[in-house]
């Protein structure tokens, strides 16, 4: 089955991925390209922690990277640690670290040849990695892949350039408009397609302009050999009494198979050309420049609303061109899911991985959407809470990256992943997500409502939050309120009844206006019944408009 998992990648790589088991992994770990090269080469002292809030509130100098750091230097000291760092990966980090400081890019370099080592132990020996990120840091990750992979046979293969946003203004500097993909195999043999570009309109209207009775487009080619080829005794022979000065490219017989074919064509003067069909030109070899695959913009049709998100045609080159049917596919930090939906796709299995449960549910409904729900049959879901031992476990997480992870968890897994999660930082007014009821408007058309999900973790709670949910609910004109609570307490259940009921015109249907549901019941299958509007396009126009309108939450 395919695999996907939620949670640290490290811990999972080290834990649930054998040696040896992927053919190819792609990453694109998170990067912010927007911070001062300098500020993050001087990150010492107070201006660090404010930058570093920037820096993808992730790359700050904790316990977590002085750990890493004294794994590299010094040995292990997890039990789950499987890798192997080589002396130059040591010796590597040791020098980087008395460079840079213990500041936010160490802390950056180091937990990405934590995870660097993992990826080589377990590519297979024909195995290729490529590592997506943009020139902030390129210079220090192409050392530290240099120091892992080409220290134990493998090798650098390409640094590709890919061409993500048209020329703009930067401030007193050249325009960045480009992303670097390293690419890197662990050893000699490994998976190879050649890929090719497609040729221009251009340069098919000026060299293929010309058609058969069948309306294939060709064009001619010498089939004779030049002067500057030299002469080949075999090669000088007469057919059709036309005998080249410097003789023919090619043997008889295959020159007499080739007309037999059709493929020879006389001109006027009586010289013979090759005949090469447009349909069975590969067209050139894929050169390390990609300025052909434009970027995820508003009007894309596979747009999620992913900040990061890579168009599936980028992530379909490289499967493509380093993997084959059958083959295992990994991404490390899988997002919403390009990797393992083009992977999907492609016939390939493949392992995701990601940190954040926004993304798993993002993945799973990407899934559904496309391949309908007998895809989700074929994935193994690995890290998220099945009773609520693992759900209070989640819920009491004390890391600020996985904070928000059980508020995200309970709105996304009783919406069906239909919901919107708040991302808003600061004071969120209690509501932890959105989703959207359609409705009608009141007069002949419909209209979108949304339907408020605040999540509470507190072992004991008041009908105080009963209340304030019906408060915002009222404010923000919404449909209805859903409360998600951590344990079962029938003193708010009784609260919540006090507030009536929406009925949704529409349809029709009445549900009630407040509505508290507990972990307990979500882990036994409890969902949303109301019908939440699922097509993307009006739920995009309906988020955008909750941006700019009266939630202002999102």
């Amino acid at each position: 089955m395919n695999q996907l998992f939620y949670g640290d990648n490290l811990a999972i790589l080290r834990k649930y991925i054998k040696d040896e088991s992927v053919d190819l992994c792609y990453i694109d770990p998170p990067f912010n390209s927007k911070r001062n090269y300098n500020q993050i080469y001087n990150n010492v002292g107070r201006e660090d922690k404010a930058q570093a809030q920037a820096f993808v509130d992730t790359w700050t100098w904790d316990t977590n990277a002085e750990q890493g750091l004294a794994e590299i230097l010094t040995g292990p000291r997890s039990v789950n640690y499987n890798g192997s760092f080589s002396a130059q990966t040591i010796n590597l980090i040791d020098g980087l670290t008395k460079v840079l400081g213990k500041g936010s890019l160490l802390a950056y370099v180091v937990s990405m040849t934590l995870r660097i080592v993992e990826i080589h132990r377990i590519l297979t020996p024909t195995g290729s990695f490529y590592l997506h990120c943009d020139p902030s840091a390129s210079h220090y990750l192409k050392i530290v892949l240099d120091a892992v992979f080409c220290s134990q046979g493998g090798d650098y293969r390409n640094e590709v350039i890919w061409k993500r946003t048209s020329s703009h203004n930067d401030a007193k500097r050249f325009a960045v408009i480009n992303d670097n993909i390293f690419y890197y195999v662990k050893g000699k043999d490994f998976a190879w397609n050649e890929q090719h570009l497609t040729h221009s309109e251009k340069y098919i209207k000026s060299h293929y302009n010309r058609k058969d009775e069948l309306g294939r487009a060709y064009r001619l080619d010498n089939i004779i050999r030049s002067a500057s080829m030299g002469e080949r005794p075999n090669l000088a022979y007469e057919y059709k009494g036309y005998k080249p000065a410097w003789g023919w490219r090619v043997i008889r017989e295959k020159l007499e198979k080739l007309d037999e074919g059709g493929l020879i064509e006389w001109s006027k003067s009586g010289t013979p050309y090759l005949v090469r069909f447009l349909e069975e030109q590969k067209g050139v070899t894929m050169p390390t420049v990609w300025d052909d695959i434009p970027p995820i913009n508003s009007q894309a049709t596979e747009r999620l609303g992913y900040p990061t998100q890579k168009p599936e045609a980028l992530l379909e080159r490289i499967i493509q061109a380093s993997s084959n049917e059958g083959d295992t596919v990994l991404d490390a930090y899988c997002g919403c899911g390009t990797t393992v939906a083009v992977a999907q796709r492609l016939g390939r299995k493949w392992i995701g991985i990601d940190i954040t449960y926004q993304s798993i549910a993002l993945i799973l409904k990407r899934l559904e959407d496309t391949y309908g729900k007998t895809a989700l049959e074929t994935v193994k879901l690995s890290g998220v809470p099945k009773d609520m031992a693992s759900a209070v476990a989640l819920a009491h997480k004390k890391d600020d990256r996985t904070r928000k992870e059980f508020e995200k968890w309970a709105v996304l897994t009783f919406s069906q992943n239909r919901a919107i999660i708040n991302e808003k930082k600061g004071g969120d007014g209690g509501v932890d997500g959105l989703a959207f009821v359609l409705d009608s408007d009141g007069k002949d058309g419909q209209s979108l409502k949304p339907v408020i999900f605040s999540v509470k973790s507190n072992e004991t709670l008041t009908p105080a939050v009963v209340r304030e949910l019906f408060g915002t609910v009222e404010r923000e004109k919404a449909a209805m309120g859903y409360l998600l609570t951590l344990n079962t307490m029938d003193n708010l259940v009784k609260e919540s009844k006090k507030y009536g009921f929406y009925t949704n015109e529409l349809f029709g249907s009445t549900y009630p206006k407040i509505e508290v549901i507990s972990v307990e019941q979500i882990l036994s299958g409890e969902r949303i019944r109301i019908p939440l509007n699922q097509r993307i396009d009006v739920v995009k126009a309906a988020q955008e408009k909750a941006q700019d309108n009266q939630l202002g939450l999102f």
